[in-house]
C-alpha cells in the first residue's frame, strides 16, 4: 500500500484509540458498509501500516512503581559498538521502550523501576556496568498525562 486515504487515516484513529474495536463500529463511525471496512483494515495490516494490536498497560499499577527516562551516551558510535549495546538492552527486564537518537545522547530509554533506590541499583548496577556506556543522564516521571 503506497497510499492512504482519508478513510483510511480514520480508520487508524479509531484503531489507535480503541484497537478492540469491532468492525461495525468502525464502520458506523467511518459511514461505510463493514465489508469494504474490514478489506481496508486488512490492506493497512498487511502493508505493515497496523504493525500489530497491544494492550497499553499502566505498569506503575502493576509494580507500584515509577518511570525514569534516561539518556545514554556511549564512548564509540560505531555500528558494532551500536549493535552491541542494543542487545544488551533488550536484555533488562527494567527497560520498556528504547531508542537510538540522533543529537546529544546516542540513546532514550524509557525504564520502569519500584522506587528510587531500585533506579539507583539498575542504573549504577546494571546500565553503568554495559560495556561503552559513558553517560547517563536521569528524568524522573512524576505525572502520565498521555499514553498511546
Amino acid at each position: 500500500m503506497n497510499k492512504i486515504d482519508d478513510v483510511d487515516k480514520k480508520i487508524i484513529a479509531l484503531l489507535k484509540e480503541n484497537a478492540k474495536m469491532s468492525i461495525k463500529e468502525v464502520a458506523d463511525k467511518v459511514g461505510m458498509s463493514k465489508t469494504p471496512i474490514h478489506e481496508r483494515i486488512k490492506k493497512l495490516e498487511r502493508s505493515g501500516i497496523i504493525e500489530k494490536y497491544v494492550a497499553v498497560i499502566d505498569e506503575r499499577k502493576l509494580i507500584n512503581g515509577m518511570y525514569v527516562f534516561c539518556s545514554v551516551s556511549l564512548d564509540v558510535q560505531k555500528l558494532k559498538e551500536i549493535e552491541i549495546f542494543k542487545e544488551e538492552i533488550r536484555k533488562l527486564p527494567e527497560v520498556l521502550e528504547c531508542y537510538l537518537m540522533g543529537g546529544v545522547n546516542d540513546f532514550l530509554l524509557k525504564v520502569m523501576v519500584k522506587n528510587l533506590e531500585d533506579y539507583h541499583q539498575f542504573s549504577s548496577g546494571k546500565l553503568a556496568a554495559l560495556n561503552n556506556v559513558n553517560q547517563i543522564k536521569s528524568t524522573f516521571v512524576l505525572d502520565v498525562v498521555k499514553n498511546q
